[in-house]
């Protein structure tokens, strides 16, 4: 593919982002068209939020859809035995699973970060749908292999969903938060039985810490230190459930699920959450064990919400620099993604976002040789999507800005359903309070009216990504007779995309196979080397090894460079020349000598 093609594919991928909708398609056998408009195969809503028994019913009709396609299978189960789905997508017509590059992409990591696990399923749902109808859709699924796991925390997810919700980030072992020999036994409590954990507020005129909003009393604003309020707010509802005189301190589970992988992993009195040794968690060993059988992932993509930032590493500003190769490599993805989801910012974790060590894209990337990257789901900008909203709300006056856009937004597009006003309730522990507060599905979730622009927008930038991982090819070979029966060959070998098949902290890491480059047939090998210039006379860079007839290339192959070997072999007939890399697939072509 030339460098203008490649082009033309990310411009075409931008298309998708801003405008799949609009696209024509052509005629597929059997799928009747309707318009514009194709009609779907699977006719599926995306106006929900789909808990873990019902994630996996939706994977199982996608693989029964798409059995070509499609296959489904479970790695492993979380603490609470719920299975942990993975879907592979791989064409079988156009090449092994194992020869091709692979997108892996993980979501719902905290149990109350769902909104990734739908844009894994609609990124199923979509390749399918329009495979054959959508030239770069088509290319992708020919050329890549994607492996999906919609819910890493499906404990988590059960409930957020199917409970109240409150402390969902967690995962769901037992931990004795705050040391009193027992587990998990004083977490918050739903005490006036309405399905919202709401927050506590107690009025104390003149001795609290806050004061209501002039504006709005459902807002509670902090006085200055030299001041007094006339409200304390108390914390999220709940009791003294094991007489320790404290109130919700040792609530379900009480650890990060993305502070348990090996790079960088620190103990709990640096990182909390970060259990007692790395892989410690099921469901990270897990995954762990997946990705070390499948070593052909290039790309990863973990989901989390919210903020909308798409992070790459380190996680941990003592980790240094990633060499100036791979950020280059990063930055044009990183920054092209920028382009395709707007409110969102490309970011380094520990820079923008704040430290995190022992995460997962940390260990990908260094420990794997995988290009990683976490985006951050939903942007409260988003809200408004007005340029001329944004900036009416710099101004304290406009009923926008600060806290008072979550209220604007909940009152005149929600219809109020998100906001539980403050009403009195007699504590048994704090006397009389009010209790009121936003529900579980607000702020850090969207709203499901705008469910659709995040998981396209989202889907279109991993498969960008997908399409930037290495992707090899090997041009026609030239062939010189020097003398008798010893000729002098030259093939060239491009990687095609920006990605290259080894990362520089993957062979500073040692972590990834070099590439190999093969010789099979009737021919001897008596010297190779790498061209310096194929256009300009020169010398041959000699290659110093061993076996000729296959070659460790342990730098691997840069991005969008093409090299060329030259081998000096003694024989007559044909013979193969075989390309392998990892993380690019294998590729060969065939040269006659004779």
């Amino acid at each position: 593919m030339t460098m203008n093609s490649i082009g033309q594919s990310v411009l075409g991928f931008v298309s998708l982002a801003l405008a799949a909708s609009l696209a024509l398609p052509t005629s597929v056998e059997g799928q009747a068209q309707r318009g514009s408009d194709p009609e779907h195969r699977l006719d599926l809503t995306w106006d929900r939020w789909l808990d873990h028994d019902e994630i996996g019913e939706r994977m199982q009709l996608l693989a029964r859809t798409w059995p070509e396609y499609l296959s489904l299978e479970s790695i492993g189960s979380s603490y609470g035995g719920r299975e942990m789905w993975v879907m592979t997508i791989n064409n079988p017509r156009t090449g092994a699973e194992m020869d091709k590059a692979a997108m892996m992409i993980e979501a719902n990591v905290h149990g109350n970060e769902i909104q990734g696990a739908e844009v894994i399923l609609y990124t199923i749902w979509y390749l399918m749908e329009n495979y054959g109808r959508v030239d770069d859709v088509t290319r992708l699924v020919d050329e890549r292999v994607f492996y999906m796991l919609p819910s890493v925390n499906p404990d988590g997810r059960d409930y957020f969903l199917d409970e109240h919700g409150s402390g969902a980030r967690t995962g769901h072992i037992p931990v004795d938060s705050d040391g009193d020999g027992a587990f998990d036994e004083d977490g918050p409590d739903d005490m006036n039985g309405n399905g919202v954990i709401e927050q506590i507020r107690k009025y104390v005129p003149g001795e609290g810490t806050h004061r209501t909003d002039p504006r709005d009393p459902r807002i509670m604003v902090r006085v200055a230190p030299d001041e007094t309020g006339d409200w304390v707010l108390l914390g999220s509802e709940g009791i003294d459930n094991d007489g320790d005189g404290m109130v919700n301190e040792d609530p379900v589970g009480g650890y990060d699920p993305n502070r348990n992988y090996a790079s960088d992993w620190q103990p709990n009195y640096i990182q909390g959450g970060s259990m007692n040794y790395p892989f410690e968690l099921p469901e990270a060993r897990a995954i762990n064990d997946f990705q070390m059988a499948k070593t052909n992932i290039a790309g990863f993509q973990s989901f989390h919400n919210s903020g909308g930032m798409i992070l790459r590493g380190p996680g941990a500003a003592w980790q240094g620099r990633y060499p100036a190769a791979d950020i280059a490599v990063y930055d044009e993805i990183g920054e092209f993604g920028e382009r395709m989801l707007p409110y969102y910012d490309y970011l380094v974790i520990w820079q923008g976002l704040y430290t995190v060590h022992g995460g997962s894209i940390d260990w990908t990337n260094d420990g794997l040789g995988i290009v990683s990257y976490s985006n951050e789901l939903w942007n409260g900008g988003q809200y408004f999507n007005s340029p001329l909203l944004q900036e009416q709300g710099r101004d304290q006056d406009q009923p926008i800005s600060g806290q008072y856009g979550r209220y604007f937004f909940d009152d005149f597009l929600e219809f109020g359903d998100e906001f539980v006003d403050w009403t009195s309730y007699d504590h048994p522990q704090f006397g009389q309070v009010e209790l009121g507060g936003w529900k579980k599905l607000s702020g850090r979730v969207n709203p499901r009216f705008m469910s659709m622009e995040l998981f396209h927008r989202n889907m279109a930038f991993t498969l960008y990504h997908a399409d930037m991982m290495p992707l090899m090819s090997m041009g026609d070979a030239t062939v010189e007779r020097v003398d008798g029966d010893v000729y002098r060959v030259r093939v060239d070998i491009t990687n095609e995309r920006v990605i290259p098949t080894i990362t520089v902290r993957a062979q500073e890491n040692n972590v990834v196979r070099p590439d190999l480059l093969m010789v099979d047939g009737n021919v001897e090998v008596i010297a190779a080397g790498w061209v310096a210039d194929k256009n300009r006379p020169g010398p041959t860079q000699l290659i110093d090894q061993a076996e000729l007839d296959r070659i460790l290339v342990r730098s691997g192959h840069p991005g969008r460079t093409t090299r060329t070997i030259e081998y000096l072999v003694r024989g007559t007939g044909d013979f193969t020349v075989t390309y392998s890399a990892l993380k690019g697939g294998t590729v060969s072509t065939t040269v006659r000598v004779r």
